[in-house]
C-alpha cells in the first residue's frame, strides 16, 4: 500500500504554507524560518513493517515510526505535542494529528511522479509538492 511513498524526496514547491503555519498556531518567528526551509521527505518501511518518515533540513530533522492505523505520540517541527495517526484512504497517505481539542490533516499522495502534500487546518490548505531523488 505505502511501496510508492517509498524513497528520497526533494521538496520544489510551497503554496500558502505562511497561513497554514498561521492557522496551527506558530509563532513569527517560527514561521520565517519554515517558509525558507525546503526539507527532503524521506519514507521506508523497514523488515517489521513500520513505516518511518523522515522530514530532513538545515533547521531542523523529525523522524516520526508508526504502523498504519495506530495511533502514536508525536513532536511535531514546531514542538506541539500530538496524538497522530497514519492511514491510506484512496491511495493517499493520511495524517491526522491531534492535540488541545484541534486536528490537522495531511494528505500525501502521487501524482504525475510527484508527492504532492496537501496540509488542511480548518479551512485553511497548503499545498507542497515534492519530485523524488
Amino acid at each position: 500500500m505505502v511501496e510508492k511513498f517509498v524513497g528520497a524526496w526533494k521538496m520544489i514547491n510551497s503554496e500558502n504554507f505562511d497561513e497554514y503555519m498561521k492557522a496551527l498556531g506558530v509563532g513569527f518567528a517560527t514561521r520565517q524560518v519554515g517558509n525558507r526551509t525546503k526539507p527532503n521527505l524521506i519514507l521506508c518501511v523497514d523488515d517489521q513493517g513500520f513505516i518511518c518518515m523522515k522530514s530532513q533540513s538545515t533547521f531542523k530533522t523529525t523522524e516520526i515510526k508508526f504502523k498504519l492505523n495506530e495511533p502514536f505520540e508525536e513532536t511535531t517541527a514546531d514542538d506541539r505535542k500530538t496524538t497522530t495517526v497514519i492511514s491510506v484512504e484512496n491511495g493517499k497517505l493520511v495524517q491526522k494529528q491531534t492535540w488541545d481539542g484541534k486536528e490537522t490533516r495531511i494528505e500525501r499522495e502521487i501524482t504525475d511522479g510527484k508527492l504532492i502534500a496537501k496540509c488542511t487546518m480548518g479551512d485553511v490548505v497548503a499545498v507542497r509538492t515534492y519530485v523524488k531523488e
